[in-house]
């Protein structure tokens, strides 16, 4: 049995850098670029970077869909490497480009890199893309990075295995096909959006629409007016199609992930339009590992078909093709996450909430202990305790600041704004002469979340 046959992956990897002609005049965005136009975006840009060597790494700063797929498929024919940001603020690509130091940028907004070298794609002949020349699929050729408002960017490399393989299992899975039209409310360059609104239509040679789409009557009317087949989205998303008038009849999917997704709105959503949401469940690190719907009437989460997993201690150790190198492996392949579990029957598993301080936030990963640090860098700040309190119904976390310092809670703000994306900025400040600590050092984080939970109570 050849290699090949043995990894059926490869089979389907050598096959992204082949253009029928039928597939040319195809669009990839609807009324916009083609699958030709894109390889031609492609092949030129691969043009571009081939003199300057394949190690050379580019920040990919746009949210258009067809210069995104088009920079991914330079890559794989080994144009370049790829760096993903968290934010285009312009501290986050500071941050990014003082631990990188990439080399060149392709962006929306230019002005926000000076001195960066800016790279404008321009079309080239597909031909000299050479599905044969397909970089090692085992090889990093992508980079992201998560939590940057919270301290240093933690990076995760990519390769073309950990990308594809999940995205050929999606598209097998959940049967999509060249008939389906992809509508995103999420950008591109977060790993949920990557997946769901680039590689998933690509792969399944599907239409994707070109806007990022926020408000639930825009939304709506998108869906309708394109005949959009599936939804990708977030739980605040589904939160706000609570509508009257919630009627989608071309959909045939719906997905949500970054978050946990509230029952109420996934049961509302399942009522109006007769489809259960998929949550996905998984990170940038792990990529997918196991998915649920409100439809199957019940909490447990199945794992991806790819997706080995089992316990250790009450942590989930998961072992699969779509795991970044930098996560530390056993004997086994196994890697520890984040995340309390419990098992369940046939295979599936419960989560119970993070071990390590990690919470979502307008789903986007907060490290709570890195802006207590960054709390505790501001002139007079004594001590601090940042915790995340139980927030209402249907909501994620709120972040709260117990601080020891002689600042107003407006001029705490006011500086650490300048340090923090607006996400992880603590909605709630109290103010204290100094925190009272064990004779340990350690904190009550219990009597902690008490004082905010009366102030709260007084408030109402």
């Amino acid at each position: 049995m050849s290699a090949e046959l043995k990894d059926p992956f490869m089979t389907a990897y050598r096959k992204l850098l082949s253009v029928p002609k039928a597939l040319c005049r195809k669009e990839f965005t609807c009324s916009g670029d083609t699958y030709g136009e894109v390889f031609s975006l492609a092949a030129g840009l691969k043009k571009t970077l081939s003199g300057r060597g394949a190690e050379k790494s580019v920040c990919l700063c746009t949210e258009n869909k067809a210069v995104f797929a088009a920079s991914l498929l330079a890559a794989l024919a080994g144009g370049c490497n790829l760096i993903l940001p968290y934010s285009f603020s312009t501290h986050a690509l500071l941050e990014m480009y003082e631990a990188t130091g990439f080399d060149a940028a392709i962006a929306d907004r230019p002005e926000e890199m000076p001195g960066v070298e800016m790279i404008t794609p321009t079309a080239g002949d597909p031909a000299d893309l050479n599905p044969g020349g397909l970089i090692d699929p085992d090889r990093s050729f992508l980079k992201l990075f998560t939590g940057g408002s919270t301290g240093q960017p933690r990076v995760w490399s990519k390769t073309p295995r950990n990308l594809f393989a999940e995205a050929f299992y999606l598209r097998d899975h959940f049967g999509l096909t060249g008939d389906d039209v992809f509508l995103a409310t999420v950008p591109p360059y977060h790993i949920y959006g990557l997946l769901f609104s680039i590689l998933l239509p690509l792969v399944a040679r599907a239409r994707v629409l070109p806007e990022i789409y926020t408000f639930p009557q825009e939304i709506l009317s998108t869906v309708n007016r394109h005949r959009a087949t599936v939804l990708v989205s977030v739980p605040i998303s589904y939160r706000s199609l609570r509508v009257d008038n919630l009627s989608v009849p071309s959909l045939r999917l719906a997905f949500s992930s970054s978050g946990p997704l509230d029952r109420s709105d996934a049961r509302y959503f399942l009522k109006k339009t007769g489809l259960g949401i998929h949550e996905i469940y998984g990170s940038t690190e792990t990529g997918g590992v196991a998915s649920r719907s409100v439809s199957e009437n019940t909490e447990s989460w199945q794992p991806a078909g790819p997706v080995s997993w089992r316990m250790f201690g009450r942590r989930l150790a998961v072992r699969s093709d779509f795991v970044s190198s930098e996560m530390e492996r056993d004997a086994e392949g196994f890697c520890v996450t984040g995340d309390e579990v419990q098992p369940d029957r046939d295979g599936r598993f419960l989560l119970l909430g993070r071990a390590d301080g990690i919470v979502k936030v307008a789903g986007k990963r907060v490290d709570l202990q890195e802006v207590q640090n960054k709390i505790q860098s501001l002139p007079t700040v004594r001590d601090a305790v940042v915790i995340a309190l139980p927030a209402e119904k249907g909501r994620e976390s709120e972040i709260a600041a117990l601080v020891a310092c002689d600042l107003t809670e407006i001029q705490i703000k006011k500086m650490i704004l300048e340090k923090l994306e607006p996400y992880a900025m603590p909605r709630r400040f109290h103010i204290v002469s100094s925190i009272r600590r064990t004779a340990t050092g350690k904190i009550d984080y219990r009597r902690v979340e008490q004082i905010f939970l009366r102030e709260k109570g007084k408030s109402q």
